[in-house]
């Protein structure tokens, strides 16, 4: 398995200043718990990855040892079945913070889509460091109880909502509030699939139906989606849409 790279990473006196404050990803993440003067605490601990395309940086089944917090690019996360096949129980981006393992052990694992860049923290520093500074304690929770609800609707969408629905579950989730009409798709047909738990071939189909429906437009490179009819869109995603098929 290809595994990411950890890079080296300068003190925590050069780090904050040029690389915490900086990144992106702060005001989504657990960073920003902690106020700019304090983020040298968090620096000390953190080592700096990057994983290219189609790299794991996290392994279902191995000691979970660290935790992860993804600055950059899309990861997908997923389950192997015992018969090898995939179930990707979701994706995660910039700000999202993994390894909340249950037990000792990973319980998904995660692959870059294109390259992801994160910071990685030992579990035993991060206990210590949350010990000091309640707030990050309170992000971890937090995250834990948005995890519970996004698994809920997983199983809302994959045991009960028809193909369509899904399709539309799936668009609206992944819009953007500070750019709602417009959806990056950096993950391909089949691991859109793969969520959803359909065919490459539905997907396909219903992406083009929706199209045609002018509901949605699909730029050439498939990498980006412009909603059209944001309130179809969103009927549709819950149910209401009754033009739509079953």
């Amino acid at each position: 398995m290809n595994m990411a790279i950890v890079l080296p990473i300068p003190s925590a006196e050069v780090i904050a200043p040029c690389f915490c404050n900086a990144c992106d990803a702060r005001p989504a993440s657990v960073c920003n718990a902690l106020p700019a003067k304090l983020l040298f605490h968090l620096a000390r601990i953190a080592h700096r990855g990057v994983a290219n395309a189609n790299m794991s940086f996290i392994a279902e089944g191995e000691k979970a040892e660290n935790y992860f917090n993804i600055s950059a690019g899309t990861a997908r996360l997923y389950k192997l079945l015992p018969n090898g096949r995939r179930q990707i129980i979701g994706f995660a981006g910039p700000g999202d913070f993994l390894g909340l393992a249950a037990s000792g052990q990973f319980a998904f694992s995660a692959e870059a889509i294109g390259e992801v860049e994160f910071c990685r923290y030992p579990r035993q520093s991060w206990r210590a460091l949350i010990g000091e500074f309640p707030a990050m304690a309170q992000f971890l929770l937090d995250s834990a109880s948005n995890e519970l609800v996004a698994a809920q609707e997983q199983m809302l969408l994959l045991g009960r909502k028809t193909a369509r629905e899904r399709l539309a579950s799936f668009l609206i989730e992944r819009s953007d509030p500070a750019t709602p009409h417009l959806i990056a798709l950096p993950m391909t047909r089949i691991d859109i699939a793969d969520y959803l738990g359909l065919t490459v071939e539905t997907v396909s189909r219903n992406l083009t139906q929706l199209s045609v429906d002018g509901i949605i437009t699909v730029s050439r490179s498939r990498a980006t989606i412009a909603i059209i009819d944001g309130a179809r869109l969103r009927a549709m995603a819950n149910g209401s849409d009754i033009s739509s098929p079953i």
